[in-house]
């Protein structure tokens, strides 16, 4: 069962917006970031969580580690708070979803998130549905259009539907065919 997400009170970065300072250092202004449809990449959507330590430190870093290994991150949902999924905890969520331009396969760009995981902290994997507290937990939603379905991934993420705290700060940053973002 879902439960639904509420949303945080911590400050949240302006809706569907960059706000990580090491890609602002980098490209000077949100303008100078390369677009979507640019031809420089695939747009990768990621869902982060984190319920242990200092869980918005956390996400921030996850972030700058991934705009730093994985590829550019274009739009950083607001941080919503939500309840653990699927699992009892006395230990809340943060949860937020980014959209990265990469270069990268996504077996790569998998890798490479649990190569930052296991750095930010994280020591065991949620398997057969058994989940537990984590300081940081990266999925991968979409890559592009694409459709995968291997031994270690499936794209889109077979579940994001299901899971509000994937799909409320998803929606943000999901560009629509106008270029308006989506509320």
């Amino acid at each position: 069962m879902t439960k639904k997400a509420t949303q945080s009170p911590l400050p949240a970065p302006p809706l569907g917006e960059c706000h990580n300072p090491s890609v602002l250092r980098r490209f000077g202004s949100k303008e100078a970031l390369p677009q979507r449809g640019s031809g420089e990449g695939a747009s990768l959507f990621l869902s982060l969580g984190s319920n242990l330590g200092d869980r918005k430190e956390l996400l921030h870093r996850a972030i700058a580690l991934i705009d730093e290994r994985i590829g550019t991150v274009q739009r950083v949902s607001s941080f919503i708070e939500t309840e653990p999924w699927g699992f009892e905890s006395e230990h809340p969520f943060l949860n937020a979803a980014v959209m990265v331009l990469t270069t990268l396969s996504p077996e790569r760009c998998l890798n490479e998130t649990q190569q930052i995981e296991r750095e930010l902290g994280r020591t065991t994997k949620s398997k057969n549905g058994i989940y537990h507290d984590r300081p940081i937990d990266i999925d991968l939603l979409m890559y592009g259009d694409l459709k995968l379905s291997t031994a270690t991934l499936t794209l889109p993420h077979p579940h994001m539907y299901e899971r509000d705290f994937v799909m409320i700060p998803l929606r943000e940053i999901l560009p629509t065919t106008s270029g308006a973002k989506s509320t």
